[in-house]
């Protein structure tokens, strides 16, 4: 039966809610933290931030990932920066403005106690990544420098070049690495999560198989931290890591945990485009390039076969700029990928495809170019010597990403537009969590892009390093109080008891049932046709009811063709990449019947969700707030039954609830 979800968010003025909560909230005194356990699944920012602070806080912290070291986690590919409500360039930035781009940005679809405590904490972690030595930019008199990224009319993104997330990742790695050192974490890598345990109603602990040796083994905690990531991989081509998956998130599902919001994936505007049926993932090129690459498409068809150099000025469209020109190229991300998507519908799409717009670095180069000439007092330049000093700074800004498009396109974007298309990046749904970010399962709790908390419908670029950190530095550590304060008296978890012994059971089964199928097709198959024949095709940038339906019955066509005629090679108890990959595409089958659904259920356009039916005049998402204005929370009933909804409603008490313009 359907249920309103208590997100125990705290009463009061909102700008004070946080703080006043961390004074009232229950603490747990350093000798009984001594003898709590608490594991970590997942060592990105999100988990390496949690499990560090855990541990330096006393607690008995058992951290797990599947890579051979923490240093691999997905969390390196973010390039562009990271969002702080500092004010540093005195242009009218505020916690406050944070707070409202962010619930705009997210279509008016993200809880406001959460993202207001988002913004309050950012302004730490910058502090917080600097005293660990993360190299941010700087401007020439020493203070960190800051650019501009979409659905914002401010520079509040720290950067590190165009490599942010690995620098963080370093920060971040630092502290975990002392805290095992000093013995307060106890680190399992190439251990993957595949069973949550669940003891009279509380997660007390997980089986892992180990993948170095196929070993299945049981680890107990007083309380369990899923920071696992997203789960864009469903889609097969997308911008995660190869090894991205839902399954720690959705075995979680399976034993209680609500999953909310599963339709809500954002579609990244600036990605290298597909070239051909042979690949297998795509290359994000990071949203700082929009701070000066000017988007644009010819405005005849006619031209899109030309090299761009051969059309000229007045036949081309820098569409964004006319459609949004408050924003420019720098709109939130749905709106640059809708966008870009609409032209190319229009038949003006370029390359050889005609699924790709183009970026172009040329009126920047020249800008940049002008500038160092007069500080230079080099009068009267020749184009040739402000076309060399522009690259050069241009270099200097995004040099790394230059390099990468080049290596991959075997085209140098300083001379000819770069070619984008938008794909599958990050996904604002995830595990439904409270104020606390606790799920409905007692004492299980999740950080970063694995619960759903903060971002809506779409989030606004250099956010997700904002709150994987702020999640595991700032909010986590003080919130997972709340439970185990009550828990100060429970011995050590007992992994003997039945409740483990049948999750590894469980575990056991379902392994030994893919192992033994032996069909004629391989597990890659399977997850392209699912990925790119009915996620992408019915449940991507465009979706129809009509599409959805159709969708449904395509997976769960699939999804029964998988488990009678996969084929997984070798045996379970060894090093088995195939078996690791047939586990994970399994929960994408049941993850991806459970997008389409809730995408089914929304009968309206927000955000990344983009409903074909419900669009406003120019072709906008049309919200239809007096029915739709609350977080989806879908509760797992069984594969081969209907989930149920519960409802989290949304109430916005700061905000005005309008369609969304950057006009």
């Amino acid at each position: 039966m359907s249920k309103k979800l208590d997100a125990k968010i705290p009463k009061g003025e909102l700008s004070k809610k946080w703080s006043q909560y961390r004074s009232d909230m229950p603490l747990v005194a350093p000798h009984n933290k001594r003898n709590l356990d608490v594991i970590v699944v997942g060592t990105g920012l999100a988990g390496a931030s949690a499990a560090a602070t855990l541990g330096e806080l006393g607690y008995n912290v058992k951290a797990f990932c599947f890579h051979d070291s923490p240093r691999r986690a997905h969390s390196i590919a973010a390039q562009g920066g990271i969002n702080a409500a500092k004010n540093y360039r005195n242009d009218g930035d505020s916690v406050y403005r944070l707070f409202y781009d962010t619930i705009k940005g997210g279509d008016f679809r993200a809880r406001e106690a959460n993202v207001h405590r988002l913004a309050e904490v950012s302004g730490s972690i910058i502090d917080q990544c600097v005293a660990q030595g993360v190299p941010f930019a700087r401007e020439y008199g020493g203070n960190l420098d800051t650019r501009s990224f979409g659905g914002t009319q401010v520079q509040r993104t720290f950067y590190a070049r165009g490599q942010t997330g690995q620098q963080l990742l370093i920060g971040a790695y630092s502290a975990l690495s002392r805290q095992i050192a000093l013995g307060t974490v106890k680190m399992y890598n190439r251990h993957e999560m595949l069973d949550l345990v669940v003891v009279d109603g509380k997660a007390r602990g997980i089986i892992v198989r180990n993948l170095l040796t196929g070993k299945l083994e049981r680890f107990g905690a007083h309380a369990v931290v899923l920071a696992t990531g997203g789960y864009g991989n469903v889609y097969y081509l997308s911008t995660n890591a190869m090894g991205s998956n839902v399954t720690a998130a959705w075995t979680a599902h399976r034993r209680g945990a609500y999953f909310a919001n599963p339709c809500f994936c954002q579609i990244h505007p600036t990605c290298i485009p597909v070239s051909g049926d042979y690949q297998s993932k795509l290359t994000l090129m990071s949203e700082s390039l929009r701070n000066d690459g000017r988007v644009w498409v010819p405005k005849n068809a006619t031209d899109c076969k030309k090299k761009p150099s051969e059309i000229a000025e007045q036949d081309r469209d820098y569409y964004l700029e006319r459609m949004y020109p408050a924003f420019g190229n720098l709109v939130p991300r749905d709106v640059a990928s809708r966008a870009a998507k609409k032209v190319c519908d229009e038949g003006r799409g370029v390359g050889a495809t005609g699924l790709a717009v183009y970026l172009d670095f040329a009126a920047a180069i020249k800008r940049y170019g002008k500038s160092v000439a007069s500080a230079k007092n080099i009068n009267n330049p020749s184009d040739s010597e402000v076309i060399k000093l522009g690259k050069e700074v241009v270099a200097a800004k995004y040099g790394n990403l230059f390099d990468m498009y080049a290596k991959i396109t075997n085209e140098n974007p300083y001379d000819t537009p770069m070619r984008m298309y938008p794909a599958i990046h990050y996904t604002m749904g995830g595990i439904w969590v409270d104020y606390n970010l606790e799920t409905t399962v007692p004492g299980l709790f999740a950080a970063g892009e694995a619960n759903f908390s903060d971002h809506g419908a779409n989030r606004l670029g250099a956010s997700a390093l904002m709150q994987g950190l702020a999640d595991g530095y700032f909010v986590l550590p003080y919130t997972i109080g709340t439970f185990l304060s009550k828990e100060i008296k429970t011995p050590k978890i007992d992994t003997s008891s039945p409740e483990f012994a049948q999750a590894e059971a469980d575990t056991r089964d379902r392994i030994q049932k893919l192992i033994s199928v032996k069909g004629n097709r391989s597990v890659e198959s399977f997850h392209r046709e699912l990925g790119v024949k009915i996620m992408w095709e019915y449940c991507g940038m465009a979706r129809t009811e009509q599409g959805l339906k159709l969708a449904l019955n395509k997976i769960q066509a699939l999804r029964k063709e998988f488990w009678s005629n996969v084929y997984v090679p070798g045996v379970a108890d060894e090093f088995n990449p195939e078996l690791e990959k047939a586990l994970r595409v399994a929960d994408f089958f049941e993850l991806g019947e459970l997008m389409i659904r809730d995408a089914l259920n929304r009968n309206e356009s927000c955000g990344g969700h983009f409903r074909e039916e419900y669009a406003t005049d120019k072709g906008e998402a049309l919200r239809r707030d007096a029915e739709f204005a609350y977080a989806a929370a879908w509760e797992f009933t069984g594969v081969d039954s209907e989930p149920v909804l519960h409802k989290e409603e949304l109430v916005f008490e700061n905000v005005e609830l309008k369609e969304r313009s950057y006009e």
